[in-house]
């Protein structure tokens, strides 16, 4: 029940909510398409998971709030099960990037955590890769939350942090300043370096850690986004 997105008990939303729900992620569906259809995207390090996918290693992937758009197309592997909160927010991200095959389950840091989180272990040990935004879903921005590094370190497995930039695009004015690729725009994903947390690690230090790549990683595609020199068409 965990991984389902609309099983949480509670009373039955107003009829508008209803509507946005049902009309909303559709729409925002086709506009993620027709915008990726006109970008020039790339990625860069992206042969570890394309290997981990080969070989049938179970990984966590992770990106911060802010680059969630266009993630739908970061993932490689036989299926993706995301943590997306319970909030309304969540309720229209997780309708919309069911569209694109990843599986949810629900809850945060905050609400229902511990059954996503036991929910995402299941899926581990049933074949599945597990997905986080570390800084979600209300902040504070480029923070990482421990509930990645606590679930990694869990199921041994190790964490690949995935950013994303392009060459012109819109920052929203929102928390997590939101990232929007203009049309046309060349873009970046860039993938790092797979981030093993040991059965010792204190799971802080390690959030801190996996915290300073992915802003490492960050600041390497918002440079490079508009470099054809790097990585491959996507």
């Amino acid at each position: 029940a965990a991984l389902s997105p609309r099983t949480a008990a509670g009373p039955r939303p107003p009829l508008g909510e209803r509507l946005l729900f049902a009309a909303a992620p559709p729409a925002a569906a086709l506009l993620i398409r027709a915008l990726r259809a006109t970008l020039r995207l790339r990625v860069h390090g992206r042969e570890t998971i394309e290997e981990y996918a080969r070989n049938g290693t179970r990984y966590v992937h992770v990106f911060w709030h802010a680059h969630i758009l266009m993630m739908v197309y970061s993932y490689v592997g036989p299926q993706l099960v995301f943590m997306i909160s319970r909030s309304k927010d969540g309720e229209l991200i997780s309708r919309t990037v069911e569209r694109f095959g990843y599986v949810l389950s629900r809850g945060s840091t905050t609400e229902g955590g511990a059954a996503a989180f036991r929910g995402m272990v299941r899926a581990v040990r049933g074949g599945s890769d597990i997905g986080f935004t570390p800084d979600g879903p209300r902040g504070p921005s480029r923070v990482v939350q421990p509930g990645c590094v606590a679930a990694a370190r869990l199921l041994k497995a190790p964490i690949v942090p995935v950013a994303f930039a392009a060459d012109r695009a819109w920052k929203l004015r929102s928390w997590d300043r939101f990232v929007v690729p203009k049309p046309g725009a060349r873009a970046l994903l860039a993938y790092g370096a797979p981030f093993v947390v040991g059965p010792d690690d204190d799971v802080d230090d390690a959030a801190r850690r996996l915290g300073e790549e992915m802003a490492a990683l960050e600041r390497f595609a918002e440079e490079r986004a508009g470099d054809r020199s790097v990585g491959r068409r996507a």
